[in-house]
């Protein structure tokens, strides 16, 4: 690894190692930022009656989302974590041996990911460290329809805002106009941005159907 996207996985393995298992080992800078992201993700989620409702956290990290998920009883949900690094799926399975876990790079390997109801990833395309923006939207332009094959409901995604006072070189700042173009075109014209959390980023819901 160390070309492409295999260095921003790098980049957050090597958080994991000086940080330890805490919101700084996944790279956000406050524990209760995080929270507020775990929140916004979950608000993808539309209310159904029936079976729990199966939510796929793709990059999932250290599990801090399966521990959010489990503080707040959100016994409607059945969590599947998948993440690229063998180092992190390690951690999230000691810590939690009765969730399931997939160590997968869906642009590497031919392995499907679990289809799931709903599909939530939380901080993957925020950094882009020493890509490129045009580089960085390419890997997101093959990622984000990948990952939509397998989600039978919705997908809710969180990028870096373009309306900021400035922007940090290794962060993926997007446009809104660029980033609903290329969802209109590549996933779904059924989608909408969520600004309106406080931070410097917005997350966006994408669905199969009108909700």
């Amino acid at each position: 690894m160390g070309d492409g996207y295999h260095s921003i996985i790098e980049h957050y393995e090597q958080c994991l190692a000086e940080h330890g298992d805490s919101h700084l080992g996944v790279d956000w800078p406050n524990a209760e930022d995080a929270e507020t992201r775990y929140r916004v993700m979950l608000d993808l989620v539309r209310p159904a009656p029936g079976p729990p409702t199966t939510l796929l956290d793709f990059g999932c990290g250290a599990a801090h989302l399966y521990d959010y998920l489990a503080r707040h009883n959100r016994t409607d949900l059945r969590y599947i974590g998948v993440d690229a690094s063998a180092e992190f799926i390690g951690l999230s399975r000691r810590k939690f041996p009765l969730a399931s876990f997939h160590c997968t790079d869906v642009l590497a390997d031919d392995t499907p990911l679990p289809e799931s109801d709903y599909i939530v990833m939380n901080g993957v395309l925020t950094e882009k460290r020493g890509l490129s923006f045009d580089e960085m939207f390419a890997y997101m332009s093959r990622l984000l329809p990948r990952v939509f094959e397998f989600a039978r409901i919705g997908l809710a995604f969180n990028v870096m805002s373009h309306h900021v006072d400035w922007e940090r070189d290794d962060l993926f700042h997007v446009p809104f106009d660029a980033l609903a173009a290329f969802l209109k075109t590549n996933l779904s014209r059924h989608f909408m941005f969520r600004a309106d959390y406080g931070l410097y980023e917005y997350t966006a819901y994408v669905y199969r159907e009108p909700q």
